[in-house]
């Protein structure tokens, strides 16, 4: 079921809903910027990284960021990194099932994951509070973010206790689309509304850089 989101983009702190810690995808090479990684690239004098832990640190309980290849070039940032634990296997899900694990292993009583692709700087501030009474009221397991009718199924909720079911997907029967998986369970979409900026663009190309440049101008630098 979708629920349209009507928001003043107000911020919302992570009292504002369940313990949730907060996991940054970023496995995806910037091939078609000329390799790389996507949230290195600067936007108005900030990585697009720096803008995504900017948006989502006052709203989850902790940040970890999903990267294969050496940790350290992600040092500067001071966020725990963790690799896929299932190999070979390229792919959002491969991420997520790293972070429930994670979550499962170091943070005792944690039910909920938030996910978010680590190349989207404009981020809704109430986006883990619009997820969580979205799961809430429909008793949904999963929940995912939309704008302009499109679902983004990399940014949404994650229940720790689907992740041997999650692994199971992936391992045995060699799942990798997120909506293949996720359509075997109750989920909740949320829609959030778009005027000049869309609160889940993200950037694949330099011409996305470029109009990244002018977003940010419109959303205060």
């Amino acid at each position: 079921m979708k629920i349209e989101a009507t928001s003043s983009d107000a911020p919302a702190t992570s009292s504002d809903a369940p313990e949730t810690p907060g996991v940054l995808l970023a496995g995806g090479l910037a091939r078609r910027m000329g390799g790389g990684d996507k949230p290195m690239r600067q936007i108005g004098g900030r990585t697009i990284l720096d803008r995504v832990i900017a948006r989502l640190k006052p709203q989850c309980d902790g940040l970890i960021l999903n990267a294969n290849g050496d940790p350290a070039r992600f040092a500067a940032f001071g966020l725990p990194v963790i690799p896929d634990g299932v190999t070979d296997f390229p792919g959002p899900l491969a991420g997520i099932l790293a972070a429930l694990d994670w979550a499962a292993a170091n943070r005792a009583g944690i039910a909920w994951v938030l996910s978010a692709a680590a190349d989207c700087p404009f981020l809704p501030r109430d986006l883990v509070a619009r997820l969580h009474a979205a799961r809430a009221e429909q008793d949904a397991q999963l929940a995912v973010a939309a704008s302009d009718g499109q679902s983004h199924p990399v940014i949404g909720l994650w229940s720790v206790a689907l992740r041997e079911e999650l692994r199971h997907a992936l391992v045995v029967e060699d799942i990798r689309k997120i909506d293949r998986w996720t359509a075997r369970y109750k989920m909740a979409t949320v829609e959030w509304q778009v005027d000049e900026l869309d609160p889940f663009f993200n950037a694949n190309t330099m011409d996305d850089i470029a109009e990244a440049e002018r977003l940010a101008a419109l959303d205060g630098g």
